[in-house]
């Protein structure tokens, strides 16, 4: 079934209309941070609504600034006019919890201060390493296969709200296997203001990618840099090397031993 506007229920009142025009929005804008960047005509498919409807939620999102359009060329499609795709907007992440990243900034500057680069590192380290307790057990159940070590990683990411999916790109002859990968993409990013202005914060979670899945890792885009997604590129057509990556073990406190194995 496909949908059209919001229509009242008998007895139904105008805040009671307004309400579901807000939840209806709410999916719109939860589907672009999901799927962006991402058509009207897809997102219509994906929620069943109408083609009018989705563009009269859209241009509502945009006009309050929590989305914006992408002009993103198709593969193959020669020199034709871009598409458009819709992401959200710096406004948009906000909305989505960015809540007191003002303080944040503001102590980070001062442990800067205080302390130089290294004290910055030393916390955005200590942050990572609790990730990476909680996400290496799930992330080894899945097996040496590295594909399937980043699907794991991407639900665990997803999990926390960082909204993430993992697209695996298998190279054709006469390309060889070995250029195969996975494009793992976050959709949200709980610190990129702090990101934008610590890139430290970016590193250390590729390198925390690097050493759970194995195999040594790229950073395409971050939403930090201004990127509609962070985009962590993983080689997947050569075996595993978890030894050879170098990456010292990240540890929440450097000389106590943590029970949460």
């Amino acid at each position: 079934m496909r949908y059209g506007a919001v229509m009242p229920m008998p007895g139904g009142t105008a805040a009671g209309v307004a309400d579901a025009e807000d939840r209806t929005r709410d999916r719109v804008l939860n589907a672009v941070l999901e799927h962006g960047p991402v058509s009207a005509a897809e997102l219509g498919d994906m929620l069943g609504f109408t083609p009018a409807a989705v563009r009269r939620h859209l241009d509502h999102l945009q006009r309050a600034g929590v989305i914006e359009v992408k002009r993103v060329a198709k593969a193959g499609a020669g020199a034709g006019r871009p598409a458009r795709r819709y992401v959200l907007s710096s406004q948009g992440q906000s909305k989505l919890g960015d809540d007191y990243l003002n303080i944040a900034s503001s102590a980070l500057r001062r442990l800067r201060d205080l302390g130089g680069e290294e004290a910055v590192r030393d916390y955005a380290v200590e942050r990572f390493a609790e990730m990476e307790q909680r996400y290496a057990p799930e992330v080894d159940a899945a097996g040496s296969d590295i594909a399937a070590r980043a699907g794991a990683l991407s639900k665990a990411l997803s999990r926390d709200g960082y909204v993430a999916s993992a697209a695996s790109i298998e190279t054709k002859s006469p390309l060889p296997a070995a250029l195969s990968s996975v494009q793992l993409c976050q959709g949200h990013c709980p610190i990129q203001q702090l990101a934008a202005e610590f890139p430290v914060f970016c590193d250390t979670e590729t390198e925390l990618f690097s050493r759970l899945v194995g195999v040594d890792v790229r950073r395409l885009s971050t939403l930090a840099q201004g990127g509609h997604v962070c985009t962590t590129h993983i080689p997947t057509g050569r075996p595993a090397a978890k030894e050879a990556l170098g990456l010292p073990k990240l540890r929440a406190t450097p000389h106590v031993e943590s029970n949460n194995q």
